[in-house]
């Protein structure tokens, strides 16, 4: 079967074409990476061959965002480059949907597990986490306070004071993730708990919880009344 290049496609279909004649959300995942990598192979054009690389994906930017330069690479019509500017397409779309809005309020454990979330979800490792918040529980940011193996890293409790006090946080949350899926919480990770919300508590700074994050749900010592 004959290659259909991008060319050879009506106006409207040609991605480049098509957003700006209709706008970004009138393509798909697989128009849009293709706008990034610009050509396909001697098979496929650059809208096929993502559409193949995103259904090895099923369909999942997570998932392709997982995929090293190698991995990549081994679809015939990618090389380091391509593989790059996809990896950075997705690690892009992580840091926005994970960039603080001002405007936003926790009022709940889920919402700092959708904050949390996009930062934590790809990772191979532990990392911990401190939410900070105003006096209205407004989200002014977050902060990476370590990162550690498989199964565990280590919090410098004056480090996450400091944080706090640095972006004049009146609330904390903590967040860290487990890599394996658990949701429960481990000896160490309570007693973590229970020394931040002490030193805080003198700070006038108060812990409003203690959030583990996996891709597929999380545990809240605030929900499980252990705050």
């Amino acid at each position: 079967m004959a290659k259909l290049n991008i060319t050879d496609l009506a106006l409207d279909d040609r991605p480049r074409e098509k957003f700006e004649a209709q706008g970004a959300s009138a393509l798909s995942t697989s128009e849009l990476l293709a706008i990034l990598i610009g050509s396909g192979n001697t098979n496929e054009n650059a809208v096929t061959l993502m559409q193949r690389i995103l259904g090895d994906c099923n369909g999942s930017l997570t998932l392709l965002g997982r995929k090293s330069i190698a991995e990549l690479c081994q679809y015939k019509g990618v090389g380091p480059a391509k593989a790059i500017t996809i990896l950075a397409a997705c690690e892009v779309g992580k840091r926005r949907a994970a960039e603080p809005d001002q405007r936003k309020i926790v009022n709940s454990a889920n919402d700092i597990y959708a904050y949390m979330r996009p930062i934590m979800c790809d990772l191979p490792h532990e990392e911990s986490h401190i939410l900070l918040l105003n006096q209205r529980l407004q989200i002014l940011g977050s902060r990476l306070m370590s990162r550690g193996g498989i199964t565990g890293t280590v919090v410098d409790i004056r480090m996450v004071l400091k944080e706090a006090l640095l972006a004049n946080a009146t609330n904390i949350a903590l967040a860290h993730n487990h890599p394996s899926g658990n949701l429960r919480p481990s000896r160490e990770d309570d007693r973590l708990t229970d020394k931040v919300k002490q030193a805080a508590k003198l700070l006038d700074i108060t812990l409003i919880d203690h959030v583990i994050v996996t891709n597929d749900g999380y545990y809240s010592y605030q929900d499980e009344g252990r705050l």
